[in-house]
């Protein structure tokens, strides 16, 4: 059951940039995450009303707002103006380099150890990247670059997030991290809104791409993910970081028609496979901390 549900985020999460690429040249990337987050908030809000759960604890609002500007509105930002410019396929594999800035920031934030299997990670993580990037996979505009620098300012924004929950005092449930950060998502983004217009006006297709993408990737995945994480730990949950760039891929191809090159295949695996050497889930024989 666990590996089913498993799955099924895998396949949600993938579907975010999916839909991200359909919504985001209409919308715009500020409106856009706008609605994704107050979609969700307001989803949260209504499964908590049917599962009698009481509102997050306003005295935790500083908590709510780091965690909703790093785990929602900045990486939900970045990825909503790279998908102006890249591929679906490529926005999931780039994502999956999130542990990767997870293991280096817990390094520096927390004095964590490096071992040499985690620091092979690294290189693996890199080079990966620079394959996606020399072999100019699913790329269109002359701003590319920039929304590559998007694209992985989003995951070091996970990074970030991922590494403030394991120091945070505040002891915030899983739920109402979920709610009071969408809340708080949708706070911080509202100023934005008024300053960055939409590009254009949206169909009856482009808003269903955001109402899935605030209720069922956003709302009903984090869900999904928390109840995850308690049943079967962090370590576990966290695999679904190598099934989303699958299903992001196959996605991008079977709705959206995006090629996928060698470059693309090649990069995403180097970039998997330096993420699970990064978080211990594949190790090398007679690994040892650096400079030990």
């Amino acid at each position: 059951m666990n590996t089913l549900r498993l799955i099924i985020l895998a396949a949600i999460w993938g579907g975010s940039f999916l839909f991200m690429r359909v919504a985001a040249p209409v919308f715009g990337p500020v409106a856009l995450i706008e609605l994704r987050v107050g979609i969700a908030g307001l989803f949260l809000l209504a499964a908590a009303w049917w599962m009698r759960h009481p509102p997050p604890a306003p005295r935790h609002w500083r908590h709510f707002l780091f965690v909703g500007l790093f785990n929602a509105a900045l990486p939900f930002l970045m990825y909503g103006y790279a998908a102006q410019t890249l591929s679906a396929s490529l926005l999931s594999i780039l994502n999956a380099t999130a542990p990767l800035f997870g293991a280096v920031i817990a390094a520096v934030w927390l004095h964590a150890p490096v071992t040499r299997t985690a620091a092979l990670g690294l290189v693996l993580g890199v080079a990966g990247v620079a394959v996606l990037v020399d072999g100019g996979a699913a790329f269109s505009g002359a701003h590319w670059w920039l929304a590559v620098g998007a694209a992985l300012v989003a995951p070091l924004s996970y990074g970030i997030s991922s590494t403030y929950a394991k120091v945070a005092a505040a002891k915030v449930s899983p739920f109402d991290n979920a709610h009071g950060s969408m809340w708080a998502a949708t706070l911080m983004l509202l100023p934005l809104v008024w300053a960055v217009p939409s590009h254009g006006a949206p169909s009856g297709g482009d808003w269903a791409a955001v109402t899935a993408l605030g209720t069922l990737c956003t709302g009903a995945a984090f869900l999904i993910y928390f109840r995850l994480i308690r049943d079967v730990g962090p370590v576990r949950a966290l695999s679904v970081t190598f099934l989303i760039p699958v299903f992001g891929v196959l996605w991008g191809a079977l709705f959206l028609r995006e090629p996928v090159g060698s470059s693309t295949l090649i990069g995403g695996a180097i970039i998997l496979l330096g993420t699970a050497l990064t978080n211990g889930l594949v190790r090398v024989p007679r690994t040892a901390k650096v400079g030990a």
